[in-house]
């Protein structure tokens, strides 16, 4: 498989390490099989993105997601979901209850890698495009249009790559296609990390950037109107429950952790 991917991108190979690396222990939290098969098609060294800290927290906040997304999927089976910035993410084939509609977007430079992955499906639709402009929308619209809840975003390891006006552009995306609500689940990155990222454990080996980061979820929310912040979550509640370094992690740095945070209009 040739793999070309921009900068950003580049990022996806995180967590797709990780859960590789996790899929093959003898008793794995997460299992992804598609994770192993990409890696070992890629034939790349996963070193420099498999650290313990990321590691952990790709596997906490992935633990994390798929059960809310499961909670939700069960109260509404018929969910319109959304994977912005999708990447290598296989979340579709661990949640999925034979039912719901699923949507991956990313750039078309991760697109086109993901489509050399991942098989066409009748229920999964992959979109390439940008999240802050809205080209991407009306396929989305004309599955929402046909179901009686509320469609799901999730934005899993992006906005740290955007900066608060690209996400005040994205949140008024959302709201002006979706004019009926929706859910936008995403993960907050510390102020803390954004001005240390160059010891971050595994992004300080790729080329990208944080252009920005939280102290709370709320600061998205002000971001424009009609957005309210429902709950939040560090990484912390879930890392702790594995490693003596995650309790201590979470016990000296509690706020230096990403979170989950979960919004609605």
């Amino acid at each position: 498989m040739e793999l070309k991917l921009g900068d950003v991108q580049t990022t996806a190979l995180i967590p797709l390490a990780v859960k590789a690396s996790e899929t093959l222990r003898k008793k794995p939290r997460v299992k992804d099989k598609k994770a192993v098969e990409i890696i070992r098609a890629l034939k790349i060294d996963t070193k420099p993105y498999d650290k313990f800290m990321s590691h952990e927290g790709v596997i906490a906040r992935t633990i994390m997601l798929d059960r809310q997304l499961k909670s939700i999927i069960k109260k509404a089976p018929d969910t319109v979901i959304v994977n912005v910035g999708a990447g290598f993410d296989a979340r579709f084939y661990r949640v999925d209850n034979g039912k719901i509609l699923w949507f991956d977007l990313d750039l078309p430079d991760a697109i086109s890698a993901r489509k050399k992955a991942f098989p066409q499906s009748s229920r999964v639709t992959m979109i390439p495009g940008d999240a802050l402009k809205d080209d991407w929308c009306l396929k989305v619209r004309e599955a929402v249009a046909a179901v009686s809840s509320k469609p799901v975003f999730i934005a899993e390891g992006l906005f740290m790559y955007l900066t608060l006006e690209q996400i005040r552009t994205f949140l008024e995306v959302l709201k002006t296609n979706f004019p009926d609500g929706g859910i936008l689940i995403a993960e907050q990155n510390c102020k803390m990390m954004q001005k240390n990222e160059k010891h971050h454990d595994t992004v300080k080996n790729t080329k990208a950037h944080f252009m920005s980061g939280t102290d709370s979820g709320q600061e998205i929310a002000d971001l424009t109107d009609g957005i309210h912040l429902v709950e939040e979550h560090s990484f912390n509640e879930e890392m702790k429950k594995y490693s003596i370094r995650g309790k201590l992690f979470a016990l000296l740095l509690p706020k230096m952790n990403d979170r989950w945070a979960t919004f609605q209009w």
